[in-house]
């Protein structure tokens, strides 16, 4: 019998998550059935859309959702044997019984001196919505201008980079000056701190005076109504995420877009990763090639301690992390 650790929301947030809002679980697994594996969290995954997903996705008392990588430490199942690593959606859980279903092997090609911890970030989710957002949303071509926001987070310093690789000038906005450093580092044409410019319409303009063509919004609110009016003719706008909303206990209004969106006819379309996952093997691989290369850089903000896994999520949401904030068990 194992001992398994998990975390639950034992209520619903009421604008930005506390301390309290969060209880330890401790159960007693039994062993695996015929076709049943048993995994082992090895590093954890906090990600922004789990605050938008508990008001949706997660009952009071529920366990937190969540990706993890996992060692497999018990099997009766022979896809997955003892010792194999793989992604699950297992949420904020020590130790999980799984019949494999939605299990997602690590790629047989990865190498031993990449971390593991990489299948949660720019080799995983955030990397598969960084590609689909560019290619599939945006059709981001060779010489355009795109603008990303949150632009050092798991998922903006991954656009970056792509876009970069496909030839594209790229701008990018980030919340401290060391994040801006990171973002120069990493080959950002223009970058800039959204919190100390006087003007954000005059920091988007000095970037890019001709104009975007494209834009991969992860923040929402106020500030995107701003970046529109800077988007050129036939503009498209990739909506990731809202995260600057998420925490509102009531919901914002107003600017609105619609006259600006008529005016320069632009495109705007929210989506999911999921909705590509028939092209995430051959994307992942994608992914670890360009890694492997030096084409993609990774940085993490690593919280080390299952106990700690609330905290991490706080963090993340306060934007403490620069690239993708993980949990090491």
């Amino acid at each position: 019998m194992v001992k398994a650790k998990s975390w639950v929301m034992t209520k619903h947030f009421d604008g930005f998550p506390k301390k309290s809002d969060f209880g330890l679980k401790v159960e007693e697994l039994p062993e695996p059935k015929d076709g049943e594996v048993l995994l082992e969290a090895v590093f954890l995954s906090v990600d922004p859309y789990m605050r938008l997903f508990s008001k949706t996705h997660i009952k009071e008392g529920g366990v937190m959702i969540g990706e993890q990588v996992a060692k497999v430490i018990q099997s009766k199942n022979p896809a997955f044997p003892v010792g194999s690593h793989v992604v699950s959606n297992s949420g904020w859980r020590t130790h999980t019984l799984s019949d494999g279903t939605g299990l997602t092997p690590i790629l047989p090609e990865w190498p031993k001196d990449v971390s593991l911890s990489l299948a949660l970030g720019a080799i995983g989710m955030p990397g598969l919505t960084a590609v689909y957002g560019i290619e599939e949303v945006l059709g981001l071509q060779k010489g355009e201008t795109l603008l990303v926001n949150a632009a050092a987070g798991a998922v903006g310093s991954v656009v970056g980079q792509i876009a970069k690789i496909k030839g594209c000038k790229v701008v990018g906005s980030a919340g401290s000056d060391a994040k801006v450093a990171y973002l120069k580092e990493l080959g950002f044409d223009e970058a800039f701190n959204y919190k100390t410019v006087g003007s954000l319409e005059e920091a988007l303009r000095k970037a890019s005076p001709e104009g975007y063509d494209c834009f991969f919004e992860n923040v929402g609110g106020s500030s995107s109504f701003v970046a529109l009016q800077q988007m050129k003719k036939f503009g498209r706008i990739a909506v990731c995420g809202s995260i600057s909303t998420y925490n509102d206990s009531e919901p914002q209004t107003g600017p609105y877009p619609y006259s600006t969106m008529i005016m320069k006819q632009l495109k705007m379309e929210g989506f999911i990763f999921s909705r590509w996952q028939h092209k995430d093997h051959e994307t992942l691989k994608r992914l670890l090639a360009w890694v492997k290369e030096g084409k993609l850089q990774c940085r993490e903000h690593v919280t080390k301690g299952f106990e700690n896994m609330p905290a991490a999520f706080m963090g993340m949401l306060q934007g403490e992390n620069t690239g993708k904030a993980v949990v090491a068990v």
